[in-house]
């Protein structure tokens, strides 16, 4: 099995492990407490992770909550805190962003590894080292960090890990390995993962994937759909939107899953569209485990 194959099985766990963490006495008091105002960053991954915590963190009456790609972090907007992801502890825009920022606003960074680069450029970290990964492309540490955050929300469920074990075991839906294209929708907080997937498709098997809000799709980019096609719904999906999409002749795909475990079942998808085209899912084509430029970062 590839890393990426075995990094993906053991999802269930490390959310389990997570949920704990996020209660503890290291993680609860760093990350942002009712009230604040807070900015989420992160590249690739880790920023469809920040979107959807940003999303879910408002919707829930935590706070204003924002979420920005590193490189694009707005200076003059004031938050209480800044939290940042970053899995591998090294990522250029993210430690330029850190440093930018220090002495003058909170930080606190979520990495798999603190022995990194990324140790002390933050007011505050917390590890999840137990979700690292040895794949280029991110699964376990992406949702287990989104897991931490739903934890401390109070928003996990025992139900989302056991969602995940039946993402892991039930058959891939029928045909979507033979599409030739994928269109990921959401809502709220599961639009960060409707991007995720299809990043995910992209880095593993280099489909041609395209992320969009559900409610965004009947402007413009259901023109697309077809016989062949697949548009796969993240979370619930607004009235009539099935209908129209399978009288386009394209698959229409949704889960009574837990959104962030449905998100496994393309995790899944992209291994497999991967190893039908005798690609390596590890080792994506162009692509690095951390971005790391040369001088200092422009942020």
């Amino acid at each position: 099995m590839s890393h990426v194959e075995n990094e993906t099985a053991s999802q269930p766990e490390c959310w389990r492990r997570a949920a704990e963490v996020a209660v503890g006495r290291t993680a609860a008091p760093a990350l942002p407490a009712a009230g604040e105002r807070v900015a989420v960053v992160g590249c690739g991954t880790s920023y469809y992770m920040a979107q959807a915590y940003a999303a879910l963190r408002e919707a829930s009456g935590q706070g204003e909550s924002d979420a920005y790609a590193a490189s694009e972090f707005p200076f003059g907007r004031v938050y209480d805190r800044v939290v940042a992801l970053t899995r591998s502890g090294t990522t250029t825009e993210v430690l330029g962003l850190l440093s930018r920022l220090r002495g003058t606003t909170r930080t606190v960074v979520v990495t798999a590894d603190p022995h990194t680069p990324v140790e002390g450029a933050a007011d505050e970290m917390v590890v999840l080292d137990f979700a690292d990964e040895r794949s280029v492309v991110q699964t376990r540490f992406a949702t287990t960090a989104l897991t931490l955050f739903r934890a401390h929300l109070g928003l996990h469920t025992d139900q989302a890990v056991r969602d995940a074990e039946t993402a892991l075991a039930q058959p891939l839906p029928d045909g979507v390995l033979e599409c030739s294209q994928f269109s990921f929708l959401g809502r709220g907080w599961t639009v960060g993962l409707a991007n995720e997937a299809a990043l995910k498709m992209k880095e593993a098997s280099l489909s041609w994937t395209e992320s969009y809000p559900a409610m965004e799709y009947r402007h413009g980019p259901i023109s697309i759909a077809t016989a062949g096609t697949a548009t796969w719904m993240l979370g619930a999906a607004p009235e009539g939107l099935a209908e129209q999409v399978r009288s386009t002749g394209a698959r229409w795909v949704e889960s009574t899953l837990d959104p962030l475990a449905d998100l496994v079942r393309v995790q899944r998808l992209a291994i497999a569209r991967a190893a039908a085209r005798g690609l390596d899912p590890d080792l994506p084509r162009h692509l690095t485990r951390s971005v790391v430029l040369d001088g200092a970062a422009e942020v």
